[in-house]
């Protein structure tokens, strides 16, 4: 049996059921509709509901197969999942997942998962709906299978389709729970593209965001259009404030593992070296970044151990004591 990591989508099916149950009571106040709550929480178990639609009984048994630690059966459900309905986009992401063996593989599931969420969800709700996907529960199978794709997209080197995806997801998600600014950004940066990262970067909804994906990458910004200024300067130690790991792995001091974790932890040293593992190459193309960051950040350079009253392996002319050995 191939063990896996409990999958966070398996989650959604408790969300799922509670909004199935409570579709077309039509309460009158949010009082009403908390006093149901309740008593379904009460009774540890959701009421009988009312036959469901092939799309429903499909995505069900995608809950099924994200809590599954069987490869075999996870895609045994989604082949099943497709059968009931063509529309269950989550099978097409599963299938992307664990049944490609090629970007070019899994870009043809993706793309399925995106025309199958886009009849699932009708016209009607990329109208309406703007805003709030992923808010409404079934707009999420459709969002995974989007970002697959972009993510296909991009490494297939078809970089202004996948810019293309990353903006039109968060005109429809702006308060983007699947982190897809983070992508964005990196995305922009590693192309060139200022202009547009320095107005992304600048987006109000996200004034406030502290993880290095963002920090970082607005510090580094600067620095490209202003040098070592005092703004650039000011980025830089917030930057450092919300997450002191970042430099060492950019700096090359540490370095990043060749398997990231599945999750990271907010100005953990996890969370920095995924954003090397992203971001150093963009940051060593840009003239004398590298130094300034290691400047700002105080590291030193490393050298062979040296007696305390020897000249200093830097250079500068003084005992290691007096310069680099203080």
């Amino acid at each position: 049996m191939d063990k896996k990591i409990p999958d966070r989508r398996a989650l959604e099916k408790m969300t799922s059921d509670l909004a199935r149950s409570m579709k077309g009571k039509n309460f009158k106040t949010t009082k009403e509709a908390n006093k149901y709550l309740e008593g379904i929480m009460d009774k540890s178990e959701l009421p009988e509901r009312a036959t469901k639609d092939a799309i429903q009984v499909a995505q069900d048994l995608m809950y099924d197969a994200w809590e599954s630690d069987d490869r075999n059966e996870r895609i045994s459900l989604a082949h099943k999942s497709l059968s009931i309905s063509p529309d269950c986009a989550d099978a097409y992401v599963l299938l992307a997942e664990e049944t490609a063996k090629t970007p070019e593989e899994a870009k043809v599931f993706y793309q399925k998962g995106v025309e199958a969420g886009e009849r699932a969800l009708g016209k009607k709700a990329f109208k309406e709906d703007v805003e709030y996907f992923w808010g409404i529960i079934e707009t999420r199978p459709y969002m995974r299978a989007r970002l697959g794709l972009a993510q296909c997209l991009w490494s297939l080197g078809e970089y202004n389709k996948a810019i293309g995806h990353h903006r039109e997801m968060l005109k429809l998600n702006p308060g983007d729970n699947q982190g897809i600014r983070y992508i964005f950004a990196a995305c922009l940066a590693k192309l060139g593209r200022y202009d547009e990262l320095e107005k992304h970067l600048n987006l109000k909804e996200y004034k406030d965001d502290c993880a290095p994906d963002w920090c970082y990458t607005k510090a580094l910004l600067t620095f490209i259009r202003k040098g070592p200024s005092k703004k650039a300067n000011k980025q830089l130690a917030t930057a450092i404030e919300y997450n002191p790991h970042v430099p060492e792995y950019l700096s090359g001091k540490k370095t990043v593992p060749k398997i990231l974790p599945g999750m990271i932890t907010m100005g953990g040293e996890d969370e920095a070296f995924c954003y090397a593992s992203d971001l150093l190459t963009t940051w060593q193309k840009v003239p004398d970044a590298i130094e300034w960051l290691k400047e700002q950040a105080r590291i030193k350079p490393e050298f062979p151990k040296v007696g305390r009253n020897y000249p200093c392996p830097c250079g500068s002319g003084k005992k290691y004591k007096k310069c680099c050995g203080k």
